[in-house]
C-alpha cells in the first residue's frame, strides 16, 4: 500500500474489485490490520458490545466513537477510516447529522457511516454537502433491529433496491449490505455504481466486512455468518494462566 490514506473517491473507483474491510477499535489491532494489507477500517458502533460490554449498540455515545476513531487513526498511516454515526446523533435533523459527522472527522475519520435507506437520504445529502464522504447501510440495521423486526435476513427486493438507489442519488460513495438475501445483494451490487460492502450477504458484493473480534475469536456471541479464523480468546487465556502460575510459584520474574 502507498504511504497515504485512500480517499473516498478512490474507494468508489474500486467498484467491481474485491477488497477487504475490517472493524477496528484501538491503535494496536488497527496497526495489525494495516500490516496485513487491509486499508479500509470501520470504527463500528459494534464497539459497544465487543469492547465496552453493552448488550446492544444503542448505548454508544458520540464521544465513544470519537475516542476510538482517534485511536484507530493514530495506530495507522495508510488506512481509510470509516466511523459510524451512533444511534441518536443523526435521526433528529440534517443539522444534527452534520454536526456529529464533523466531530468524527475532527477525530480523524475519512468518512462516516449511517444506517437507513430512503428515510436517511436527506441526512446523507446534507453530510455530503458539508464536504464529508458518507457510507450508507441497508438491510438489517443493528441500531434499531431490536426495536423492529429483529436480526432476520432481508429479502424485500423493491424496498432494498429503492434504498440503495436513494443513497447513491444522495451522494453516498459506498453502501453496506447487512444480512441481505445473497441473490438480492448480487442484484443490488449490479444496479448501483458505488461499491457494496457485504456482511452476511453472500459473495457477490464488491467488498466484505467482518467484526474483528468475531473473526479473531475474541467475542463468544459471533453471528453465524462470521468466519472465525483463529481462537485468540483461548490463546490469550492460556498465556494469562501461564503468567499467573509463574507469579504464584515465583518463577517470574526470575530471581537474580
Amino acid at each position: 500500500m502507498a504511504d497515504r490514506r485512500p480517499s473516498a473517491a478512490s474507494l468508489r473507483a474500486r467498484k467491481g474489485t474485491a477488497f477487504p474491510v475490517i472493524t477496528a477499535y484501538d491503535a494496536a489491532l488497527a496497526a495489525c490490520a494495516e500490516a496485513a494489507g487491509i486499508d479500509v477500517l470501520l470504527v463500528g458502533d459494534s464497539l459497544g458490545m465487543v469492547v465496552l460490554g453493552f448488550p446492544a449498540t444503542v448505548s454508544v455515545e458520540l464521544n465513544d466513537m470519537c475516542r476510538h476513531t482517534a485511536a484507530v487513526v493514530r495506530g495507522t498511516r495508510r488506512a481509510h477510516v470509516i466511523a459510524d454515526l451512533p444511534f441518536g446523533t443523526y435521526e433528529a435533523s440534517d443539522a444534527e447529522a452534520v454536526r456529529a459527522s464533523v466531530e468524527l472527522v475532527k477525530a480523524g475519520a475519512g468518512s462516516v457511516k449511517l444506517e437507513g435507506g430512503v428515510r436517511a437520504a436527506s441526512r446523507v445529502a446534507a453530510i455530503v454537502a458539508a464536504g464529508i464522504p458518507v457510507v450508507g447501510h441497508i438491510g438489517v440495521l443493528p441500531q434499531t433491529a431490536g426495536l423492529e423486526a429483529g436480526f432476520r435476513r432481508k429479502a424485500d427486493r423493491e424496498a432494498l433496491l429503492a434504498d440503495a438507489h436513494a443513497l447513491e442519488h444522495a451522494g453516498a460513495f459506498a453502501v453496506v449490505l447487512e444480512m441481505v438475501d445473497a441473490a438480492l445483494a448480487a442484484d443490488i451490487t449490479a444496479a448501483v455504481t458505488m461499491p457494496t460492502i457485504g456482511i452476511g450477504s453472500g459473495g457477490a458484493c464488491d467488498a466484505q466486512v467482518l467484526v474483528m473480534h468475531d473473526m479473531l475469536g475474541l467475542y463468544a456471541e459471533a453471528p453465524p455468518f462470521a468466519k472465525r479464523y483463529v481462537d485468540l480468546a483461548a490463546t490469550a487465556t492460556a498465556a494469562l494462566r501461564e503468567y499467573a502460575g509463574e507469579v504464584r510459584d515465583r518463577t517470574f520474574p526470575p530471581r537474580s
